[in-house]
């Protein structure tokens, strides 16, 4: 579960927030006028997470050496 303070309340005490993060595990959530604005979450290091980003997002051609048609342009970024 996620905890939500303010702005006023995380600057003077963000250290002491960043020690809960890391020692609990729990997400922390930074709000400005109760809107959330930044999320602060536990460092892991998992390499599989960035390639799991990137799962599904690749466009397939039969025939890489055909023309690239005009409508696929658009989805180029």
């Amino acid at each position: 579960m996620e905890q939500r303070i303010s702005k006023s309340q995380f600057k003077p005490k963000a250290l002491a927030y960043f020690r809960l993060v890391q020692e609990t595990g729990k997400e922390l959530i930074i709000t400005d006028r109760g809107k959330p604005v930044v999320k602060i979450i536990p460092y892991t290091e998992d390499p599989d997470k960035e390639l799991n980003l990137l799962r599904g997002t690749l466009v397939k051609y039969d025939n890489p050496t055909d023309p690239v048609g005009v409508e696929d342009w658009e989805t180029l970024p």
